[in-house]
């Protein structure tokens, strides 16, 4: 396993889709790459849309395959999980669809201010215990709000019921838009095509009778975001294996 997971990372550093700047290249500077991705990279002018813990870049590949008329970018810090999208990116002739490996904190100097359209965040750990680490928490949420064109669109997809929850009641607290709320995505009768790709970890969720939330909303008119103060009952399951099963608790957030 270690070695396959070695000869991962190897492949990784010749993969031309994929993009692994060093610390000292986004830490407190900017990335040579910062407002430059439609030029210098995908070498045109259509939309660019990033997906946040990309994980298998599952959504990446798809929504490339989908829309050849926008940019696709998967970033998370996972190299030997990326490693399956980019080099399945490569394998179809998908060249709208690249891959960053670094933390989301950085995104800031990735990336300029308006230079992102959309943003997914596809299955992230609910991180129950420390709001500073949601991906939907307000932290995130002002960073986006710095990368995002005006009116710039944020998709959730989750399995967890306390991060659904968590979101939505933070959207609702800060009056911020939201055109689609739905805690049973594929019971209800959205017809979007881009909701119908399932990650690696969506199918394994289905299959345990898990049924997956979706939220689409923008962060308009949201000046200063704050946290939303109400119990939310923790899942019985957490991060990958999920299936933990103790007596879910509430907590304050």
């Amino acid at each position: 396993m270690a070695k396959n997971k070695l000869a991962k990372f190897a492949e990784m550093e010749t993969l031309e889709n994929v993009f692994q700047p060093a610390h000292r290249e986004i830490f407190r500077t900017d990335y040579d790459l910062k407002g430059k991705w439609n030029e210098k990279v995908f070498r045109n002018d259509h939309p660019i849309v990033l997906e946040i813990g990309c994980g298998k870049g599952e959504y990446t590949v798809g929504l490339g395959e989908l829309f050849p008329d926008k940019n696709f970018i998967g970033m998370d810090i996972k190299g030997a999980r990326m490693w399956h999208g980019a080099k399945g990116a490569l394998e179809k002739n998908i060249h709208n669809a690249v891959f960053i490996r670094a933390y989301a904190e950085f995104m800031e100097s990735l990336f300029a201010p308006g230079e992102i359209a959309e943003i997914w965040i596809t299955f992230p750990d609910p991180q129950m215990s420390k709001a500073r680490k949601r991906l939907t928490g307000t932290r995130f949420l002002s960073l986006y709000k710095k990368i995002l064109k005006a009116n710039g669109i944020l998709h959730l997809k989750t399995d967890s019921p306390f991060l659904y929850t968590y979101t939505a009641e933070l959207i609702k607290h800060n009056h911020l838009p939201a055109s689609v709320v739905t805690d049973d995505l594929y019971g209800g009768d959205l017809d979007d095509k881009i909701l119908g790709i399932k990650t690696f970890y969506e199918q394994q969720w289905l299959s345990r009778g898990k049924k997956i939330k979706y939220i689409r909303f923008s962060l308009e008119g949201s000046d200063t975001l704050t946290e939303p103060e109400i119990a939310i009952e923790k899942d019985d399951y957490h991060s990958e294996a999920r299936y933990m099963g103790p007596t879910p608790k509430k907590r304050m957030l």
